[in-house]
């Protein structure tokens, strides 16, 4: 059980690493551009966006250093709890702009987190 918490918490660490960075430092409007799933992005502020990013970009590393270091390993939990909630906004938002299909896709990374936090509890 704990190699496959130790794997799923390592990807999901990737995926919200390569999210947080790309909101952080990639302007909106191209992002909006890379596809149709991503023009949800122009439905927020430039400020907004960033702090979306920064949020991911904390709880990817929250996922992983706390555990790997030994160093307060409570924060791991706390951090998938974070992302699980970010994602459950995120399936809301998916709803409202009628895209199913890329809301089971967040509906799955919030389970994933959920596993995590649950696991690491």
């Amino acid at each position: 059980m704990d190699t496959a918490l130790w794997i799923v918490a390592g990807l999901l660490a990737v995926i919200y690493l390569v999210s947080g960075v790309g909101k952080l430092f990639i302007p909106r409007e191209k992002i909006a551009g890379v596809g149709s799933a991503a023009g949800w992005v122009l439905d927020f502020s430039p400020g907004t966006l960033k702090a979306i990013g920064a949020i991911e970009l904390v709880g990817a590393v929250g996922l992983i250093l706390p555990a790997l270091l030994d160093l307060a390993p409570v924060l791991v939990p706390l951090a998938a709890l974070g992302l699980a909630l970010v994602m459950a906004g995120a399936v809301v938002l998916r709803i409202r702009r009628h895209e199913p299909k890329v809301a089971l896709l967040d509906l799955g990374y919030l389970a994933l987190c959920a596993f995590v936090a649950i696991g690491r509890a």
